[in-house]
């Protein structure tokens, strides 16, 4: 569920940053006086025992090159990585460039083979000359349990997901039902078209849209609450399962408002007030659909 912990990063990365930041600055002084690095390098230890969840720890000099071994609770990690150049990688020259503690995007681990974030701390003497960088790197999934106890891997995150494929389930139950009483509805006609009663036709419809409207709600709960699939970009579509509900009743309503007007015509026509009313209460509807998704673009837009 990788695209799910992103979005949820981006959401808390403000928040971790500021907390990494504070734990490093709280272990390691951002300014040396004497300008002996050596002081700082013996407190990486003490630094792994802060940060508990710490994939790897390590330093860099000014051009970007390890100094020191990995410091990891992680045998296949520990002990490795001194003389690497790390200049092209985004934690430096970030770090270089904002000339301050930063906090990268995701980004694979060539080591360990899953979603990192890297923390890098500059370290500088009196006159603002940079010693040295100290990253700490942690596991996509380890920084939101540190900063966001209800990501998708928490208790709550993975009840969440049972409970919304439990949900999913029975209403894929139900479109179903809906779907073969629809279809039978019609089917004992057979090949006698003469014999049609068309407000079975109308109940048939009704059934085959109502079946049609919960699948697309099914699956849009399933693929955003289960399945944390990426929103479409450019949809600006915050909540798709709030959409497909409301668009779901729409549907189902305008089927009713049709079916309203013909029975009233071939019966009763002074009963085609009715069939207005709910027409009228449709377009209410979906004018307050509108609203919304206008609405969720304007603040999407301002979140970016």
């Amino acid at each position: 569920m990788q695209i799910k912990e992103i979005q949820e990063y981006a959401q808390i990365r403000v928040k971790a940053r500021a907390y990494l930041c504070y734990i490093i600055g709280r272990n390691i002084s951002q300014t040396i006086k004497s300008g002996d690095i050596n002081s700082v390098l013996a407190k990486l230890e003490s630094l792994n025992d802060s940060v508990t969840k710490a994939e790897a720890i390590y330093a860099l000099d000014a051009n970007g090159i390890q100094i020191t071994d990995n410091i990891s609770k992680d045998k296949k990690l520990r002990g490795i990585g001194k003389g690497s150049d790390r200049s092209d990688r985004a934690y430096y020259y970030k770090t270089i460039k904002e000339h301050r503690c930063v906090l990268t995007d995701p980004y694979p681990s060539y080591v360990s083979n899953t979603m990192v974030v890297t923390s890098a701390f500059p370290i500088y003497d009196e006159e603002d000359n940079l010693l040295c960088i100290i990253c700490v790197d942690i596991s996509l999934a380890n920084i939101l349990r540190m900063v966001h106890p209800s990501s998708v891997d928490s208790f709550s995150g993975q009840l969440s997901k049972v409970a919304y494929t439990a949900f999913s389930i029975a209403l894929a139950a139900v479109s179903l039902l809906l779907f073969v009483k629809g279809v039978t509805s019609f089917m004992h006609f057979g090949l006698d078209f003469m014999s049609i009663d068309i407000n079975q036709m109308f109940e048939a419809t009704i059934l085959l849209t109502l079946s049609l409207a919960i699948f697309d709600l099914v699956k849009a709960i399933f693929e955003e609450e289960v399945l944390g699939k990426e929103k479409k970009q450019g949809s600006a579509e915050g909540h798709q399962t709030m959409i497909r509900f409301l668009g779901s009743i729409i549907i189902a309503l305008s089927i009713e408002a049709l079916m309203l007007v013909f029975k009233s015509a071939l019966t009763d026509p002074a009963k085609l007030q009715y069939a207005v009313y709910l027409m009228a209460g449709v377009s209410f509807l979906l004018l307050s659909l509108s609203v919304y998704i206008k609405f969720n673009r304007i603040s999407e837009k301002d979140k970016k």
